[in-house]
Protein backbone atom coordinates (compact mmCIF):
# COMPACT_ATOMS: atom_id res chain seq x y z
CA UNK A 1 0.00 0.00 0.00
CA UNK A 2 3.00 2.66 1.20
CA UNK A 3 4.28 1.59 -2.70
CA UNK A 4 1.87 2.19 -4.37
CA UNK A 5 0.86 5.61 -3.05
CA UNK A 6 4.52 6.54 -3.40
CA UNK A 7 3.54 5.74 -7.30
CA UNK A 8 1.12 7.95 -7.68
CA UNK A 9 2.40 10.72 -5.78
CA UNK A 10 6.00 10.18 -8.60
CA UNK A 11 3.69 10.07 -11.34
CA UNK A 12 1.69 13.71 -10.41
CA UNK A 13 4.60 15.54 -10.02
CA UNK A 14 5.63 16.81 -13.18
CA UNK A 15 2.03 17.76 -14.08
CA UNK A 16 2.27 19.55 -10.63
CA UNK A 17 5.31 20.82 -12.16
CA UNK A 18 3.80 22.11 -15.20
CA UNK A 19 0.38 23.43 -13.37
CA UNK A 20 2.25 25.52 -11.14
CA UNK A 21 5.02 26.93 -13.82
CA UNK A 22 1.39 27.75 -15.84
CA UNK A 23 -0.47 29.55 -12.83
CA UNK A 24 2.91 31.36 -12.00
CA UNK A 25 3.07 33.26 -15.82
CA UNK A 26 -0.23 33.90 -16.03
CA UNK A 27 -0.25 35.69 -12.89
CA UNK A 28 2.54 37.08 -13.26
CA UNK A 29 1.74 38.69 -16.90
CA UNK A 30 -1.82 40.08 -15.71
CA UNK A 31 -0.04 41.10 -12.42
CA UNK A 32 2.85 43.14 -14.62
CA UNK A 33 0.07 44.07 -17.40
CA UNK A 34 -1.73 46.19 -14.43
CA UNK A 35 0.90 47.93 -13.36
CA UNK A 36 2.84 48.92 -16.53
CA UNK A 37 -1.06 49.82 -18.18
CA UNK A 38 -1.17 52.09 -14.24
CA UNK A 39 2.78 52.96 -13.34
CA UNK A 40 4.32 55.41 -16.20
CA UNK A 41 7.90 54.20 -17.47
CA UNK A 42 9.10 57.46 -16.24
CA UNK A 43 10.78 56.89 -12.41
CA UNK A 44 10.44 60.30 -12.05
CA UNK A 45 6.94 61.31 -12.81
CA UNK A 46 5.08 63.06 -10.40
CA UNK A 47 3.08 60.47 -9.24
CA UNK A 48 -0.66 60.91 -10.99
CA UNK A 49 -1.39 57.16 -11.12
CA UNK A 50 -1.76 57.74 -7.41
CA UNK A 51 -5.09 58.95 -7.63
CA UNK A 52 -5.99 57.32 -10.65
CA UNK A 53 -4.74 54.03 -10.39
CA UNK A 54 -4.06 53.16 -6.90
CA UNK A 55 -6.81 49.93 -7.00
CA UNK A 56 -5.40 48.53 -10.19
CA UNK A 57 -1.96 48.86 -8.87
CA UNK A 58 -3.20 46.88 -5.64
CA UNK A 59 -4.83 44.62 -7.11
CA UNK A 60 -1.58 44.38 -9.12
CA UNK A 61 -0.10 43.78 -5.73
CA UNK A 62 -2.28 40.94 -4.10
CA UNK A 63 -1.60 38.66 -7.11
CA UNK A 64 2.25 38.82 -7.07
CA UNK A 65 2.34 36.97 -3.75
CA UNK A 66 0.53 33.97 -5.74
CA UNK A 67 2.26 33.78 -8.36
CA UNK A 68 5.67 33.65 -6.47
CA UNK A 69 4.39 30.98 -4.23
CA UNK A 70 3.60 29.30 -7.69
CA UNK A 71 6.66 29.73 -9.33
CA UNK A 72 8.58 28.40 -5.98
CA UNK A 73 6.87 25.10 -5.99
CA UNK A 74 7.49 24.96 -9.59
CA UNK A 75 11.34 25.20 -8.62
CA UNK A 76 10.49 22.47 -6.09
CA UNK A 77 8.63 20.07 -8.60
CA UNK A 78 11.16 20.54 -11.33
CA UNK A 79 14.59 19.80 -9.24
CA UNK A 80 12.50 16.87 -7.87
CA UNK A 81 11.68 15.23 -11.72
CA UNK A 82 15.58 16.24 -12.14
CA UNK A 83 16.57 13.90 -9.56
CA UNK A 84 19.94 12.11 -9.78
CA UNK A 85 20.76 13.78 -13.15
CA UNK A 86 20.85 17.17 -11.29
CA UNK A 87 24.32 18.32 -11.28
CA UNK A 88 25.64 20.24 -8.21
CA UNK A 89 26.82 23.37 -9.97
CA UNK A 90 23.92 24.07 -11.59
CA UNK A 91 21.72 23.05 -9.26
CA UNK A 92 23.14 25.65 -7.25
CA UNK A 93 22.56 28.81 -9.43
CA UNK A 94 19.46 27.44 -10.65
CA UNK A 95 18.17 27.23 -7.17
CA UNK A 96 19.74 30.32 -5.98
CA UNK A 97 18.74 32.72 -9.33
CA UNK A 98 15.31 31.24 -8.74
CA UNK A 99 15.17 32.54 -5.09
CA UNK A 100 16.41 35.91 -5.84
CA UNK A 101 14.02 36.35 -8.72
CA UNK A 102 11.30 36.19 -6.01
CA UNK A 103 13.30 38.49 -3.76
CA UNK A 104 13.26 41.29 -5.76
CA UNK A 105 10.12 40.46 -6.96
CA UNK A 106 8.64 40.98 -3.62
CA UNK A 107 11.07 44.00 -2.53
CA UNK A 108 9.76 46.07 -5.78
CA UNK A 109 6.48 45.10 -4.91
CA UNK A 110 6.91 45.85 -1.17
CA UNK A 111 8.24 49.38 -2.24
CA UNK A 112 5.08 50.28 -4.43
CA UNK A 113 2.93 49.15 -1.66
CA UNK A 114 4.67 51.68 0.93
CA UNK A 115 4.60 54.36 -1.63
CA UNK A 116 0.34 53.71 -2.11
CA UNK A 117 0.02 53.61 2.26
CA UNK A 118 2.56 56.60 2.52
CA UNK A 119 1.58 58.75 -0.31
CA UNK A 120 -1.92 57.91 -1.50
CA UNK A 121 -3.37 60.88 0.82
CA UNK A 122 -0.92 63.51 -0.16
CA UNK A 123 -1.78 66.34 -2.34
CA UNK A 124 -0.25 66.21 -5.81
CA UNK A 125 2.61 69.70 -5.15
CA UNK A 126 3.39 68.01 -2.27
CA UNK A 127 4.23 64.49 -4.32
CA UNK A 128 6.52 66.85 -6.70
CA UNK A 129 8.11 68.31 -4.29
CA UNK A 130 8.62 65.11 -2.17
CA UNK A 131 12.49 63.61 -2.19
CA UNK A 132 11.17 60.30 -0.55
CA UNK A 133 8.33 59.63 -3.12
CA UNK A 134 10.93 59.83 -6.01
CA UNK A 135 13.40 57.73 -3.76
CA UNK A 136 10.79 54.97 -3.46
CA UNK A 137 9.86 54.99 -7.06
CA UNK A 138 13.29 55.19 -8.37
CA UNK A 139 14.33 52.22 -6.32
CA UNK A 140 11.47 50.07 -7.24
CA UNK A 141 12.40 50.80 -10.97
CA UNK A 142 16.45 50.11 -10.86
CA UNK A 143 15.02 46.65 -8.47
CA UNK A 144 12.33 45.81 -11.00
CA UNK A 145 14.41 46.74 -14.15
CA UNK A 146 17.87 45.98 -13.54
CA UNK A 147 18.10 43.84 -10.81
CA UNK A 148 14.92 41.74 -11.33
CA UNK A 149 15.37 41.16 -14.84
CA UNK A 150 19.00 40.32 -15.22
CA UNK A 151 18.38 37.14 -12.25
CA UNK A 152 15.76 36.17 -14.77
CA UNK A 153 18.30 35.77 -17.09
CA UNK A 154 20.61 33.74 -15.31
CA UNK A 155 17.72 31.68 -14.58
CA UNK A 156 16.91 30.81 -18.05
CA UNK A 157 20.33 30.38 -19.06
CA UNK A 158 20.56 27.87 -16.24
CA UNK A 159 18.06 25.89 -16.95
CA UNK A 160 17.85 26.05 -20.72
CA UNK A 161 21.58 24.42 -20.00
CA UNK A 162 20.24 22.01 -17.54
CA UNK A 163 17.21 21.44 -20.17
CA UNK A 164 19.67 20.09 -22.84
CA UNK A 165 21.74 18.10 -20.82
CA UNK A 166 19.44 16.28 -19.18
CA UNK A 167 16.24 16.14 -21.81
CA UNK A 168 13.99 17.64 -19.60
CA UNK A 169 12.55 19.75 -22.51
CA UNK A 170 12.98 20.07 -26.62
CA UNK A 171 16.45 21.58 -27.27
CA UNK A 172 14.54 24.52 -29.49
CA UNK A 173 13.03 25.58 -26.18
CA UNK A 174 16.57 25.86 -24.26
CA UNK A 175 17.96 27.07 -27.43
CA UNK A 176 15.36 29.74 -27.63
CA UNK A 177 16.01 30.53 -23.74
CA UNK A 178 19.52 31.42 -24.33
CA UNK A 179 18.48 33.80 -26.93
CA UNK A 180 15.27 35.37 -25.20
CA UNK A 181 17.79 35.76 -21.74
CA UNK A 182 20.61 37.92 -24.07
CA UNK A 183 17.45 40.04 -24.92
CA UNK A 184 16.71 40.59 -20.90
CA UNK A 185 19.83 40.66 -19.99
CA UNK A 186 21.20 43.35 -22.22
CA UNK A 187 18.07 45.24 -23.71
CA UNK A 188 15.72 45.06 -20.58
CA UNK A 189 16.37 48.59 -19.98
CA UNK A 190 15.48 49.97 -22.80
CA UNK A 191 12.84 47.76 -24.61
CA UNK A 192 9.41 48.64 -22.16
CA UNK A 193 7.69 45.17 -22.28
CA UNK A 194 10.58 43.01 -21.83
CA UNK A 195 9.79 41.71 -18.72
CA UNK A 196 6.84 39.87 -20.12
CA UNK A 197 9.20 37.22 -21.98
CA UNK A 198 10.35 35.66 -18.85
CA UNK A 199 6.84 34.68 -17.89
CA UNK A 200 5.97 33.69 -21.16
CA UNK A 201 9.06 31.61 -21.13
CA UNK A 202 7.43 29.62 -18.20
CA UNK A 203 4.78 29.19 -19.94
CA UNK A 204 6.29 27.52 -22.79
CA UNK A 205 8.61 24.80 -21.14
CA UNK A 206 5.51 24.29 -18.43
CA UNK A 207 3.24 23.48 -21.29
CA UNK A 208 5.75 21.48 -22.72
CA UNK A 209 6.52 19.10 -19.91
CA UNK A 210 2.04 18.85 -19.21
CA UNK A 211 2.04 17.59 -22.85
CA UNK A 212 5.23 15.44 -22.53
CA UNK A 213 3.59 13.99 -19.24
CA UNK A 214 -0.01 13.58 -20.90
CA UNK A 215 1.86 11.88 -23.73
CA UNK A 216 3.72 9.26 -21.07
CA UNK A 217 0.65 8.90 -19.28
CA UNK A 218 -1.03 7.19 -22.88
Amino acid sequence: MPEAALTRATLKTPKAAAGAGIVFSLLLIIAFGLLRISLPADPLEPGAWLKTSVKTVALALNIIPFSGIAFLWFIGVLRDRLGQREDRLFATVFFGSGLLFLATLFVAAAVIGAIILAFAEQQQNELINSSSFHFARAVAFVIVNIYMMKIASVFMITTSTVAIYTELAPRWIALLGYGLALIILFGGYYFEWSFIVFPLWVLLISTNILIDDLRRSR
